[in-house]
């Protein structure tokens, strides 16, 4: 797993912890998104030989999104669109233009994002245990995945170019420090 340069604030698990169906929610709104960008990285020419594992990963977003649905439904939480995290969106205006910068940094973005879940996963499946076991197991299935994702869409990037994605990593890091400790109005996932 990466070694982020912060961690998550200490105070998110208190947080999000009395706010759980805004976490649920957000959290089917990240799986159809993240389906959505694995999808979308197929448009880019340096990952064509990369198809199979991003049709995968989509896929498997999308079985994970059903899986929340499916939490929300039996937790008669409505279903709605919430807007971009601040988190994500500081990220993902990062990205430079130009095809082959564009696809280093959609990548490592991509592994951040997957990188920070699956430590938020951790975190939720731990606190969890005894408050909503249900949901401790559900985040607990997650974990592997999530890690899974992330070292995915890194080796993808580092395919590309080695030493740019390695630069470009420093540069994601220092940016996700800045970002993780800004907290969002909401209590949500990210």
């Amino acid at each position: 797993m990466l070694l982020f340069r912060a961690q998550a604030p200490e105070n998110w698990i208190e947080r999000v912890m009395d706010h759980l169906p805004m976490v649920l929610l957000d959290h089917a709104v990240l799986e159809r998104k993240a389906a959505t960008s694995a999808i979308n990285l197929q448009k880019y020419p340096e990952l064509a030989e990369k198809l199979g594992e991003l049709n995968a990963i989509a896929i498997e977003e999308l079985q994970h999104f059903g899986l929340v649905v499916e939490l929300l439904k039996r937790r008669n939480i409505p279903f709605y669109q919430l807007g971009q995290s601040r988190w994500i969106g500081g990220l993902m205006k990062s990205l430079r233009k130009g095809r082959r910068e564009q696809v280093i940094d959609h990548l490592i973005c991509m592994a951040l994002i997957e990188g920070r879940s699956c430590e938020k996963f951790q975190l939720l499946s731990k606190a969890l245990v005894k408050r909503d076991p249900e949901l401790s197991k559900f985040y607990g299935s997650l974990v592997e995945s999530e890690g899974n994702h992330y070292a995915t869409f890194w080796l993808m990037a580092r395919e590309i170019d080695e030493a740019e994605a390695d630069r470009r990593l420093d540069f994601y890091l220092d940016l996700d420090a800045e970002l993780i400790v800004k907290p969002s109005p909401e209590p949500r996932l990210h």
